[in-house]
């Protein structure tokens, strides 16, 4: 599929990427990543826990900052909520700038509805002396914590992450300074605007930060030429989700792949609820003849968006559309193969992640990575899971479906309060 398909940013050919499966893998890879940082680790994530893999990252960030490497550190407010002040305290006082991306209120301000408390920053990225970027949907917390254990052991967290070298980190480079850049310009002007010693207003701040922005991107263009080349290099593109510039993104790239598949669609999810146009093209796809299927959640980690996923089974499978639930652990993966596409990153498939939250994937346009990702993916589905079909959707009690249509429509309620509830008809 020609790259003028996609309405999305710009693809970068002759880079290197290499797949990382769950922690076991990743985890070693970033943390011997940051003790070889000779110049910047940037680091961003949902959920920062202080366990035992938590501490080592800690650890390890604070030897950075202890060599000379400049260390930065965002972590989400709510996702990071249980830690985030002692987070906070341990890395400032280590001389590491660290900030919390929309940090949760105290008192009874805790406990009032927002929908913009919903904003959270879900993406997991980062950048290693500006060369080495890894982009994925696993957090900072140890695989085995709080998992399911049927008596053999417990099972790590089914997730993914990958490591890019090449091209393409000058764009997760450039998607990290900018959201640093405007979280540090809002708590600079929400600070003059405590003391409005000089009358500030919003709108200049606006303008300074345009006016930065436009000179960030004139230097990059200077800075994308110094990045190398692989030959042979993987095809790809780095994909945001916010609340600005890239609404869609995502979702659009997802679309745009299965607009144009011809044999097989593969998703694993954990939480997928997609809007009415993702559905539609999904069941188009199967209606072509492309083989689609869906690995999703078997235990349940969060009851009710597990719920609504199920109430829409019977619809899905009448369309054609293969479902597999993952029951060795929690399935945490946020990752699709396409034909010859695939995607690794920090975005499901329902209203948190393509309508409130940011995100960041990488979708690829490479034949042995897609390969990789099938493989994997089909060794898990066949071991692990098991194959929903309409005699097992018969089966349920009824208050068990009574508790699947009222998860439901409480999610279209939470959807309907975003103001988009029309995109979830």
């Amino acid at each position: 599929m020609p790259a003028k398909e996609f309405f999305l940013p710009v693809w970068r050919d002759g880079n290197r990427i290499d797949l990382l499966h769950n922690g076991i893998a990743y985890f070693p890879a970033l943390l011997d990543a940051i003790d070889r940082a000779e110049r910047t680790v940037h680091l961003e994530t949902y959920i920062f826990n202080l366990d035992r893999t938590g501490e080592a990252f800690m650890a390890g960030l604070i030897r950075a900052r202890q060599r000379g490497v400049r260390v930065r550190v965002v972590i989400d407010g709510f996702g990071s909520s249980a830690h985030a002040e002692d987070i906070h305290r341990r890395l400032m006082e280590a001389g590491v700038a660290c900030r919390v991306y929309r940090p949760e209120p105290s008192g009874i301000r805790n406990w009032r509805i927002d929908p913009r408390r919903l904003r959270r920053l879900h993406r997991k990225v980062a950048v290693i002396d500006q060369r080495e970027a890894y982009v994925g949907g696993i957090n900072i917390l140890d695989d085995f914590e709080d998992v399911p254990d049927d008596g053999d052991g417990p099972r790590p967290r089914f997730d993914f992450a990958v490591r890019v070298r090449g091209p393409l980190v000058f764009d997760i480079v450039r998607s990290q300074d900018r959201l640093w850049l405007r979280m540090s310009w809002r708590k600079l002007w929400r600070g003059d605007k405590a003391v409005s010693a000089k009358g500030y207003r919003r709108k200049g701040w606006n303008e300074t930060y345009a006016r930065v922005s436009e000179w960030w991107g004139k230097r990059g263009k200077h800075m994308l030429k110094s990045y190398p080349v692989y030959e042979p290099g993987c095809r790809a593109i780095f994909l945001l989700r916010d609340n600005l510039r890239f609404r869609q993104s995502i979702e659009t790239a997802y679309m745009r792949a299965l607009e144009h598949a011809r044999s097989d669609a593969l998703i694993a999810n954990a939480y997928f609820f997609p809007g009415r146009r993702l559905r539609q093209v999904l069941a188009q796809a199967a209606a072509r003849g492309v083989r689609v299927r869906l690995l999703l959640q078997g235990r349940s980690e969060y009851p009710m968006q597990y719920r609504a996923c199920r109430y829409m089974y019977r619809k899905l499978l009448g369309r054609g559309i293969e479902i597999h639930e993952y029951m060795a652990s929690y399935l945490h993966a946020k990752a699709a193969v396409i034909d010859n596409y695939a995607t690794v990153g920090s975005s499901n498939l329902d209203p948190f992640s393509l309508l409130l939250a940011r995100e960041a994937n990488v979708f690829m346009d490479d034949p042995a990575f897609a390969q990789e990702l099938r493989a994997i993916l089909e060794k898990e589905m066949a071991s692990s899971a098991r194959q929903v079909t309409p005699d097992d959707l018969q089966k349920r009690s009824w208050l068990g479906q009574l508790i699947d249509a009222l998860s439901y429509v409480m999610l279209r309620i939470g959807v309907a309060l975003t103001g988009r509830a029309s995109e979830y008809d």
